[in-house]
């Protein structure tokens, strides 16, 4: 974030902002007005007009917005937010955007709703970045603003994601590598086949933390992302995540999908400050192994 400067000669805010920093795009600061990421002598202040005297100090800040581990609806909870982008810890069962058969009960409809604050009218809205299955648990991005999600997107195979998944019986070697072509053409099930022109090649790093003969629990870090890729390539070891009927599970002791999307790391879309945030292995599935 830009750093912070001293008012010398009496000015409106806004004003201020673009003469002060003529670097950032208009829009962009009036973002920060927006959501509250401008500070006059450490209060924020979102009034375009305010009046600045001299000595005053002016600074955009990167903390985050909501209260930490903030619960929202359905039990996601915000685990950072600024004028950019905001990172939420998404429980399972909770779809990511909307389907024709459940329109508003997503993280995405939710997620507006917050930024709105029940103004029915508002116009504040999220950006999808990527997405987590319906079933898997934990960190999810959306950014705040058209450029950001698009910053974010073209940035995404740099950031670094990492799972944590409960699989059936004992996967061989403690770390290794999961190379596959993934066949994507069927809406509800992913199949790993030979190489052909519609295949997408897809690659994972795992990494056994802990388990016995029954299960193992596996730290998974993705090369690429495809869809149903770490559930796929698992059932293809030998090993289905517990809870996975899909993928040929034969056990579901927590009625659950045993995955957990527990951290990132990347850079933010406007300051390129690397970020990194790590989610627990939630508890019922730490009790498994």
């Amino acid at each position: 974030m830009p750093k912070p400067s001293t008012v010398e000669e009496p000015a409106e805010l806004l004003a201020y902002l673009f003469a002060t920093w003529p670097e950032v795009k208009r829009k962009q600061v009036r973002t920060w007005l927006k959501f509250q990421a401008v500070t006059v002598n450490e209060r924020p202040v979102t009034q375009f007009n305010h009046s600045l005297l001299p000595g005053d100090v002016v600074a955009i800040r990167s903390d985050r917005f909501a209260v930490p581990k903030t619960v929202l609806a359905s039990g996601m909870k915000v685990f950072f937010e600024d004028a950019s982008l905001i990172v939420i810890d998404k429980p399972e069962n909770l779809l990511s955007v909307a389907s024709e058969a459940e329109p508003e009960k997503t993280a995405y409809f939710q997620l507006t709703d917050y930024l709105r604050r029940g103004r029915a009218h508002a116009r504040d809205r999220v950006w999808i970045v990527h997405r987590l299955d319906r079933e898997t648990s934990g960190l999810m991005i959306f950014a705040k603003t058209a450029a950001a999600k698009q910053n974010l997107q073209a940035a995404w195979d740099q950031a670094e994601k990492r799972y944590e998944a409960v699989v059936e019986g004992r996967l061989g070697g403690a770390t290794g590598v999961f190379e596959s072509d993934l066949d994507e053409t069927n809406p509800f099930k992913v199949y790993s086949t030979a190489r052909t022109p519609r295949t997408r090649h897809a690659v994972t790093h795992y990494r056994v933390l802990a388990g016995g003969k029954r299960r193992t629990l596996v730290e998974l870090r993705l090369e690429t992302g495809r869809r149903h890729q770490i559930r796929v390539q698992l059932a293809e070891a030998g090993c289905p995540i517990v809870g996975d009927k899909k993928y040929g599970a034969k056990t579901d002791p927590v009625k659950r999908l045993a995955l957990h999307a527990c951290a990132l790391k990347l850079l933010h879309p406007v300051t390129q400050e690397e970020l990194r945030f790590t989610s627990p292995l939630p508890r019922e599935l730490a009790r498994l192994v």
